[in-house]
């Protein structure tokens, strides 16, 4: 009665908030072979399925086939870019298939073809346009360019796909459109902008050229609550996946910020996460792809979509396979 119970309620709960995932598999350990990661910290999965992570203290792009298989890499330890990196951190696929990278140390944004080949970069001085520390990137549906920047300043800017700048907005601060060490940044399908305001324990989010649209979250460990949001992934129905690293745990949300739903613990078995970076999306969103940084390794888990039992047919029952 009571395991009955639990899966009427776990069915219910699931119908109502949309897909949960659950754990599948994984691939990584701690070292410098092909395979292996220091502190992935970004992750991307392109439009054919293939999963490409920064691994930033190994100052390189790996990527794989969607169950870890070798696919290839790229990068070596260089400040001065030009296909090397210093902890690239933020990886992301424009529109056309080109890989681009925030190379946080480096200061530099870079784009390559999707086997590596080098396309070109940019570092500009002088604010507006300056990058301090680029941690993350995002491409937009229209191709333009997305950065938030850890440095003292705390905005965000952005960019044609070429590099050209045009435009930037925030400070340091805990008002509305000002940020603390804004650690990811992601585009929504509608060209929105969502960032994970680290330090001030929070989502925000905003028109494609800045104006505020809302905020929500708060320090702490209950549903839509954060201690350390880092990663951030939007579904094609707009829903926003956060993972909180120091809580071990995904969260996600509607656009505007309602709570629908969580997993993961912290910790080093299956399905726990030691202060991930990032989550990125199969193409088909039926797999969620983290970074699970100090673990050094990345985890997938796949969508569980209980059966929704029309109201007409009384009492919902589990289905087991």
């Amino acid at each position: 009665m009571k395991q009955a119970f639990l899966v009427t309620a776990l069915v219910m709960w699931g119908a109502a908030t949309g897909a949960e995932y659950a754990y599948e598999g994984k691939w990584g350990s701690y070292g410098y072979a092909g395979g292996q990661f220091h502190s992935p910290n970004g992750i991307a999965v392109s439009d054919d399925g293939h999963v490409y992570v920064a691994d930033t203290e190994n100052d390189r792009i790996q990527f794989f086939t969607p169950t870890g298989g070798p696919g290839g890499s790229w990068g070596y330890f260089s400040h001065a870019g030009n296909g090397g990196f210093e902890s690239p951190s933020g990886i992301a696929f424009s529109p056309n298939g080109n890989v681009y990278v925030a190379d946080r140390y480096g200061g530099h944004v870079q784009y390559f073809t999707p086997l590596g080949s080098f396309l070109g970069q940019w570092t500009v001085t002088g604010r507006p346009g300056y990058l301090g520390y680029p941690n993350d990137v995002a491409v937009a549906p229209n191709g333009n360019v997305y950065i938030c920047d850890v440095t003292d300043d705390c905005y965000i800017q952005y960019y044609t796909s070429a590099g050209s700048f045009l435009g930037s907005w925030g400070s340091r601060g805990t008002g509305d459109r000002q940020f603390n060490f804004p650690e990811r940044v992601s585009v929504a399908a509608n060209g929105n902008v969502y960032v994970a305001d680290t330090l001030n324990y929070r989502i925000q989010y905003f028109t494609a050229a800045g104006s505020f649209l809302g905020s929500w979250g708060t320090h702490g460990s209950n549903p839509g609550e954060f201690t350390h949001p880092s990663g951030l992934a939007i579904a094609r129905n707009g829903n926003v996946f956060v993972v909180d690293a120091a809580g071990g745990r995904v969260q996600y949300f509607t656009p505007a910020g309602s709570y629908l739903g969580g997993w993961g613990s912290l910790g080093n078995g299956n399905g726990q996460l030691n202060y991930a970076g990032d989550i990125a999306f199969s193409p088909s969103e039926a797999r969620a792809y983290i970074a699970d940084s100090e673990n050094h390794r990345v985890q997938y888990f796949n969508r569980n979509e209980p059966a929704v039992i029309p109201s007409s047919l009384g009492r919902v029952k589990a289905v087991f396979r």
